[in-house]
């Protein structure tokens, strides 16, 4: 089964993208990151997935509909390292473009992550975002040392699935459907199949 096309914002070094990737058997199919360094190591190793640039002068009616958005989207504002301003800083606020795209391209998934500082910063108005945007969210924090690794490295990571997606297979399923872990995205459009995210 071919898995999900991802959508990648703020990429980085693409370190979130490789996750998902392997966490849903999925593939990039664009990346956003404007700053050179971590660019040149995006090329190296997705040399066939184009790089849009700098999310907020992309025109999203013309960008590859995807399946799953990911981001890690600035931390500056919500970092105890930072000044505090949270969510609605300068940097930590470019939240709102990412959702603004979300609402734009509506995947059918959404997997968000940021330092522990925005817990205190700015989650809530993140969650509450995706949910008036018509996703079922969820966050936790996890460190990598949970994940057996000898360092504590913590993060936020948001998971939002969108509604109509989880209606429609749980529609399926009362009617003695087999649910093989298809579903075309949220908006209806066709699509290769997305993996099924209780599966």
């Amino acid at each position: 089964m071919t898995g999900p096309r991802i959508g990648s914002l703020f990429s980085g070094y693409g370190g979130l993208d490789l996750v998902v990737e392997s966490v849903l058997g999925g593939s990039v199919a664009w990346h956003c990151e404007y700053d050179a360094a971590p660019s040149r190591i995006l090329a190296h190793h997705w040399p066939d997935v184009p790089n849009l640039g700098d999310i907020t002068t992309v025109d999203w009616d013309e960008v590859e509909p995807v399946d799953v958005i990911t981001g890690g989207f600035p931390c500056q504002d919500a970092s105890v390292a930072g000044k505090g301003a949270g969510i609605h800083g300068s940097r930590t606020g470019l939240w709102f473009r990412m959702l603004d795209i979300i609402k734009a391209t509506k995947p059918i998934g959404v997997i968000g992550e940021n330092v522990p500082g925005l817990l205190r910063r700015g989650l809530d108005v993140a969650c509450r975002g995706l949910q008036d945007a018509g996703y079922e969210v969820e966050a936790t924090r996890l460190s990598a040392s949970d994940l057996g690794f000898s360092h504590r490295r913590e993060r936020v990571v948001i998971v939002a699935v969108a509604n109509a997606y989880l209606q429609r297979r749980d529609r399926w399923t009362r009617q003695g459907g087999e649910h093989d872990g298809r579903a075309e995205p949220a908006d209806g459009r066709g699509g290769p199949p997305v993996a099924d995210p209780d599966g």
